[in-house]
């Protein structure tokens, strides 16, 4: 995550990357580039406040491993804790609304996993918010293009930009270096249950 003055919006601009996300009740702009990663952006109009997550796999609950991991590269870790963080600053579950991007077949690697991974994020997320009870207001999902998306979280408003032609092999590369990242990467951390 990195942030940075924008003279256009004269706002500062906060960058996620996979696996990261930010709530706030900030004038700021939080960006991010999506290929077939997901990007929620949650609103609370009350506060107001909002936040966005950018994750690669859905995640599954069977899998207890994901639940120490410290970042949000998996949907449902991801979408806990953007949920989580807004909660604890004010808002409540059944004013959130939601907003989705992302999903894009960009990925190039020659695998039956790369080629669900779209598709099994945006089945996840959609069904996800259904069972939260969160609305979602607005979507741009699927298809063959990456995306760009600057969330400004004060004002539920998106500008997004769709990245066609050469500059989707870059956003493919990178994606499929995180990805390889998260392979050879074992979660590590010790889980504690408690009643």
């Amino acid at each position: 995550m990195f942030s940075h003055r924008n003279s256009q919006f004269q706002k500062e601009i906060v960058t996620i990357h996979p696996g990261e996300y930010l709530a706030t009740g900030d004038d700021v702009i939080i960006a991010t580039v999506l290929g077939s990663c997901i990007a929620v952006a949650l609103f609370d109009p009350r506060g107001p406040r909002g936040g966005l997550n950018h994750f690669m796999l859905p995640g599954n609950l069977s899998d207890a491993t994901q639940f120490s991991s410290p970042n949000a590269k998996y949907g449902l870790y991801a979408m806990e804790l953007l949920i989580n963080d807004l909660l604890k600053a004010g808002s409540r579950r059944q004013d959130l609304t939601a907003k989705v991007f992302g999903g894009g077949s960009v990925l190039r690697l020659d695998s039956g996993f790369t080629n669900k991974i779209p598709q099994s994020n945006i089945d996840f997320v959609f069904s996800f918010l259904k069972t939260e009870g969160i609305p979602v207001i607005g979507s741009d999902v699927g298809g063959t293009a990456a995306r760009k998306v600057f969330f400004f979280p004060l004002e539920n408003r998106v500008l997004l930009k769709r990245i066609t032609g050469t500059l989707i092999a870059a956003i493919g590369k990178e994606e499929e270096g995180y990805l390889e990242n998260i392979k050879k990467k074992p979660d590590s951390g010790e889980i504690v249950m408690f009643d």
